[in-house]
């Protein structure tokens, strides 16, 4: 018996190479059809005998390429029809809009095979690519995903490329970013003014000019690098003073996961994060601390990556260049150049030549970074190679745009059952940040094909730049959504959860409802509301911002409150070096909570901890002083400084004045600094599991979930995870969305899109 069937397919499956694979299959097994993509996804008509047809639906969701994701995939009884042969349609570019589009991915290891084989056309050839590998979201200019909507479409195919793009027993079959040395892009060196140089070779001169030790701006997928060879300590420095990024951590590119041996502790799981299609930067310890101090400083990792496009193999397959610094060609926490007319204006006065070319990036992205743990990998920062994956919901919500925080800042937008996470925009104080968020959403909605949002949610904090683009912006009604509970539901919403539970928020700062500092709180609710049930004990912050710059005017606000104006002796250079008028000043400051805002923050606790142990009294990087306090521990202990837990109205506060009292005893005995750093933060994991065990047995609920920026910390992390579960808690934490601000946006989408779904429904 013959049947004809529609099949409609949802997920990642443009781009991905899956026009072709079902073309094969399709003539494989004999059967008649076509496939055409559209806005929503694929479509399928496949005609046969029934049993042919149903086993083809079948191989289709277990056979898809490995860049696929099928989300959805519906077969539909049609009237047979007189066909034969089965072809790739042309696209449907009308109708709704709602095709997953496919991150960047590496470059696959057959294109690479190709890339070094001489006897190769495209030997050599810096962006050679297939169906399963390469560029996507990227060069993507709208949906249907086909070669006239990328940046690809201003290059024509020479003959030979347009024989493999139209043949189907080709890897390069319906390849959208085909091209090769005659038709595709090209390099260009340029120099100091960005003016083409002579080099006939422009890979030959970028060698040149980073073997002498200066800096080149590489154009990359997602935006240009800054580049230097990572082995010499001169250039590393140079990179540092020109960047004036003092001590901020570098990323490191490594030829292959065998050059990286050498510099890190091995691990299988830091290995195959490293291969992973995203290509990621990984936070991996070093062998020794000591080692790359310049690219890293003050701190036990390394950030590492591999090689993710053709142009960086060809460089770092160099035998002189072991390593390469890779940092994004930007001002801290502005966003990654990626246009070249922005180049010169931006690089000019740090790059001494650059390496461009004539493809164009439509969307900037920077690399993502991840950190392995004990539960797994966690995305610190959420972009290149993972960026526009959607996060799938439990429900169909109204449309919504989640605007985020202003540290870090991403956005979201829902539709249906799907959230959209943006990549990384930046911190966005800085006004090229600010505009791009605005750039960036109106890209999304375009590629999403969203004509309107039922609303605008945003952080809680009045002065958030964040709040004035929602503010502003003309589009929706907006929601204001406070800060830590858009972090306890964006770990909910990634890890499929519902109903009330604990959340355990720790972070630096957050705008609470009652117009304080919040930053370190025991929430019990889920996606409906939330009770703030404890907090930690408050902190003076005096000088308000320029504290949190300054972490030694917290701690002396803290020495202050346990000591009074009798502060004892401390081996402290910057205590010591403080005049008593200065000394003073803060003190007063604090006590009369003169410009000295008091803070909840658990950001701030490690602050002071690391300013009263002698490892940071002033920042150059947002998180520094944290960082190196949790740097400086080496080995875990069992028992924290003693952390009191007190009452303030029927809520159980964290007291940190104990702890802070018992650590400054240990440096005034001059225990050493490790044994200080891991005391302080047994204590907090001890301090947060006391309270998390009273709510349980006060709420009855036992699932916990661990956000907020504190949880990048390791330490804190897994210890704390390991305690709840000991105490019989099922323990939920961040794995592919950001545990800091990056990750917050899809909480407030969420909370925003229940309210307008609680107000339908009355």
């Amino acid at each position: 018996m013959m049947k004809r069937t529609l099949i409609k397919i949802e997920g990642i499956v443009q781009g991905v190479g899956f026009r072709p694979f079902v073309y094969n299959l399709a003539n494989y097994m004999n059967l008649a059809g076509h496939v055409l993509n559209h806005g929503k996804g694929v479509e399928i008509e496949i005609q046969g005998p029934e049993k042919s047809v149903d086993a083809f639906a079948q191989r289709v969701m277990n056979e898809a390429p490995p860049m696929a994701h099928i989300i959805k995939l519906e077969e539909v009884s049609i009237e047979l029809k007189s066909t034969r042969g089965f072809s790739i349609e042309k696209s449907m570019g009308e109708g709704e809009k709602s095709a997953l589009i496919a991150p960047d991915s590496d470059v696959c290891k057959q294109c690479i095979r190709e890339l070094f084989d001489p006897q190769n056309r495209r030997y050599r050839y810096p962006f050679i690519s297939c169906t399963d590998c390469g560029p996507r979201y990227s060069i993507i200019t709208d949906i249907p995903y086909d070669r006239p909507n990328t940046t690809m479409g201003r290059f024509s195919m020479c003959s030979e490329c347009r024989a493999e793009y139209e043949s189907p027993q080709n890897r390069r079959f319906h390849a959208q970013p085909i091209g090769c040395h005659s038709c595709g892009p090209r390099l260009t060196y340029r120099d100091s003014n960005f003016k083409p140089a002579s080099y006939t070779d422009p890979l030959e001169a970028t060698m040149i000019q980073l073997k002498r030790g200066h800096v080149v701006a590489i154009k990359g997928i997602g935006g240009y690098h800054l580049a230097v060879n990572a082995l010499d300590e001169k250039a590393v420095h140079r990179l540092r003073e020109l960047k004036k990024r003092d001590e901020k951590p570098f990323a490191v590119m490594f030829p292959s996961y065998g050059a990286l041996i050498p510099f890190i502790m091995e691990n299988d799981t830091v290995r195959s994060l490293l291969e992973s299609h995203s290509r990621p930067i990984i936070l991996v310890e070093k062998k020794y601390s000591r080692l790359m101090k310049s690219a890293s400083p003050r701190n036990r990792y390394i950030g590492a990556m591999l090689p993710y496009t053709p142009l960086h193999h060809l460089i770092m397959s160099d035998a002189f260049l072991g390593a390469m610094i890779m940092t994004s060609a930007n001002n801290s926490d502005e966003p990654i150049v990626f246009k070249d007319e922005d180049a010169l204006e931006k690089l000019g006065g740090v790059a001494d030549a650059f390496l461009t070319h004539d493809r164009e990036i439509h969307t900037r992205e920077d690399d993502s970074i991840e950190r392995p743990m004990s539960h797994g990998s966690v995305v610190l920062r959420r972009s290149r190679g993972y960026a526009p994956v959607p996060i799938m919901l439990n429900r169909e919500y109204p449309s919504i745009l989640a605007v985020g925080g202003d540290l870090k800042n991403t956005f979201c937008l829902i539709k249906g059952s799907k959230a959209f996470l943006s990549q990384h925009i930046g911190d966005l104080k800085h006004k090229s940040v600010y505009e791009a968020l605005g750039e960036t959403i109106e890209r999304f909605m375009r590629l999403l094909d969203i004509k309107e949002v039922e609303a605008v949610a945003h952080d809680m904090h009045p002065d958030y730049m964040s709040s004035h683009w929602a503010s502003e912006q003309k589009m929706a009604p907006t929601v204001a959504v406070q800060h830590h509970h858009a972090h306890m539901v964006s770990l909910m919403a990634e890890t499929h959860q519902e109903g009330e539970a604990i959340g355990i928020i720790f972070d630096g700062t957050g705008y609470g409802e009652d117009g304080g500092i919040w930053g370190g709180e025991f929430l019990v609710g889920g996606i409906n509301g939330y009770q703030r049930m404890g907090s930690v004990s408050p902190v003076p912050l005096p000088g308000g911002d320029k504290a949190i710059q300054e972490p030694w005017r917290v701690a002396l606000a803290i020495l202050g409150g346990i000591y009074g104006p009798n502060i004892p002796r401390m081996p402290l250079s910057w205590l010591i070096e403080l005049s008593e008028d200065t000394k003073n000043n803060i003190l007063k400051m604090a006590t009369n909570r003169l410009n000295s805002p008091l803070s909840h923050g658990m950001g701030r606790m490690f602050d002071a901890a690391s300013a009263l142990v002698g490892i940071r009294s002033k920042i150059t990087f947002e998180g520094q002083a944290a960082l190196e306090l949790e740097m400086a521990l080496e080995n875990p202990v069992e028992e924290g400084y003693p952390m009191g837990v007190v009452e303030n109205d029927g809520l159980p506060i964290l007291d940190f004045y104990p702890v802070f009292q018992a650590l400054v005893e240990d440096v005034i005995r001059e225990k050493p600094t490790e044994f200080i750093a891991a005391r302080f933060h047994q204590a907090v994991v001890q301090g947060a599991a006391t309270v998390a065990m009273r709510l349980k047995k006060q709420t009855g609920l036992d699932r916990v979930f661990l956000s907020g920026g504190v949880f990048q910390n390791r330490y804190v992390s897994d210890r704390l995870g390991q305690r709840l579960r000991e105490d019989g808690f099922t323990v939920f934490r961040h794995r592919r969305v950001p545990p800091n601000d990056g990750g917050i946006a899809l909480g407030q989408a969420l909370i925003a899109g229940q309210r307008i779904l609680a107000g339908k429904e009355k």
